[in-house]
């Protein structure tokens, strides 16, 4: 029986379950399965990691403490959230604890999102029966070259045969394929993943990439800013299916031939959070005082700008 799961530090505040403050209220409630020990796999960036030595509080730089379930579903039904988004460890016998978890939740009438490792056709169909819309697909390198080295053990083609099921069993746009900025790809095999994620009916989550004190990767340093605008405004242009008007300079982008009306029409939800509906995930890849790589809210004003220009 599950007693136990772990609550993002923002979403723990804003149910009263930790006082706190945050800089910005999560729209969605963040939880993850609690397991005692490490997840079996091994990602390189992951601070849940086989080798990880970061606390097991963490996942990218947001501390996730554990909570009585049932205080959790008393929270969730006291507080209004868009959805739930429940994150998964890979461990023996999560899947049964998800569908546990799944099934205590069927009291709150939420939409709920489940990030998890690849898993067969029936049990996707269960997941849907229990209130499961969207799935987030954790390919998180933009490519195989790079995913072989960040994410050992794992089948590249695999992740993607899982990204196909979901869009077969959720429909098109309900798989979210998770890509990691600044893990070793270039910006060219960013687009291609972009492309690629398009093609087969699903969208793309995007990340900057966090360095995490105890992982193999806490060396290496997080993509600029500049970069990361570029990426962004580039996932836009694929989305609208614009992409000529991407201008490479070999592997890495070199500008956008946009006209002043393509420019005019650009949102500022281009450099926001990507994910489900409702998804804002405040502060989950950068720290509180510096600009954020994705913005919980449309940027405004000179600060929209100013993330325009950097892209441009």
């Amino acid at each position: 029986m599950v007693e136990m799961i772990r609550v993002s530090y923002g979403t723990a505040v804003a149910m009263g379950l930790r006082r706190g403050k945050t800089l910005a209220r999560p729209t969605t409630a963040y939880l993850m399965t609690y397991w005692p020990g490490r997840c079996i796999n091994d990602c390189s960036f992951c601070a849940q990691a086989r080798s990880s030595k970061a606390p097991l509080e963490k996942l990218s730089r947001v501390l996730w403490p554990v909570f009585k379930l049932d205080d959790v579903v008393e929270g969730l039904q006291r507080e209004k959230f868009a959805r739930i988004c429940l994150q998964t460890v890979d461990y023996p016998g999560m899947i049964g604890d998800v569908k546990e978890i799944l099934g205590r939740f069927s009291v709150l009438s939420m939409p709920i999102s489940i990030s998890i490792t690849p898993v067969d056709h029936e049990t996707l169909e269960e997941f849907k029966s229990m209130g499961v819309d969207y799935v987030g697909v954790g390919l998180d390198a933009a490519s195989e070259r790079v995913f072989k080295a960040v994410k050992p053990g794992l089948s590249w083609r695999e992740v993607w045969d899982f990204a196909e099921r979901v869009v077969e069993v959720l429909g098109r746009g309900r798989a979210f394929v998770h890509v990691i900025v600044g893990l070793g790809e270039t910006d060219k095999e960013l687009v291609e993943t972009f492309l690629r994620v398009k093609e087969i009916g699903g969208n793309v989550s995007l990340f900057a990439f966090t360095p995490i004190k105890g992982t193999k990767l806490e060396n290496l340093s997080p993509p600029s800013l500049t970069r990361y605008r570029r990426i962004q405004l580039a996932q836009y242009l694929v989305e609208k299916g614009m992409e000529d008007a991407i201008v490479f300079d070999g592997e890495w982008i070199k500008g956008f031939d946009l006209s002043r009306e393509d420019l005019k029409k650009i949102p500022p939800a281009v450099f926001m959070t990507r994910g489900c509906p409702g998804c804002n995930r405040p502060y989950y890849n950068e720290r509180p005082g510096k600009e954020p790589y994705n913005y919980p809210f449309p940027p405004e004003g000179e600060r929209f700008k100013e993330a325009l220009k950097l892209s441009l």
